[in-house]
This record gives C-alpha cells, structure tokens and sequence, in this order.
C-alpha cells in the first residue's frame, strides 16, 4: 500500500480544537478516519517549528490521499501538505525507466 508524509499546520481554530480534545483524543480521531479509508497510520508526532504535526500513513491510492488532505484543509483547522513516499525498491525501479529527455535550453 502507498505511503504518504502528511504534514500539518493548525490554524488557532485547530489549535483550540486540541486544547478541547487532548492530542491523544485528535489521534484517534485521525488513526479512525484513516482507518476508515482503508488506511493505517505508521506514526504519528506533534512537533513544534514549521509543522505542528507530522504523520506517515497508508492509503490505498494518491486519490485517497487527496480526499484526506481536501477535506481536512476544508475545515479551516489545519493546513496540509502531503508528499508521496518512494521506497528504496521502487526508486531503483524508476531509475531503471529509459527514456529520451531534452533538457530545457539544450
């Protein structure tokens, strides 16, 4: 199953939200609505600096993945940025892939 890296900023209005639901309370709530997808989450870290919140899970595609980050952004609590996660295996795979490229200005 695909992995991704979700990383999240709380706006004040999600910050409230924590401050009313626990973290661990916000977790589950998360790990439920992944699982609902047809996902797991691998790990799940508050942080602070840039991101408040940094969390790799499983889905079953990018489409989910999409639904996960839009319907989250909508909500105006948080902010996410979602990145695909290649393993070791399937980047060599990629590096494999031949192709014929002309780099601009070339």
């Amino acid at each position: 199953m695909p992995k991704f890296l979700c990383q999240a900023t709380y706006s004040a209005k999600g910050i409230e939200g924590i401050v009313h639901d626990s973290a661990s309370g916000r977790r589950a709530d998360v790990q439920a609505t992944v699982k609902a997808l047809g996902g797991r989450v691998e790990s799940f870290y508050y942080a602070f600096g840039e991101d408040d919140l940094v969390m790799i899970v499983d889905l079953p595609n990018a489409k989910t993945a999409a639904a996960l980050s839009l319907r989250s952004e909508g909500t105006g609590a948080v902010r996410v940025r979602t990145t695909p996660l290649l393993t070791v295996e399937e980047m060599d795979q990629a590096l494999e892939v031949e192709l014929d490229y002309r780099a601009p200005g070339e």
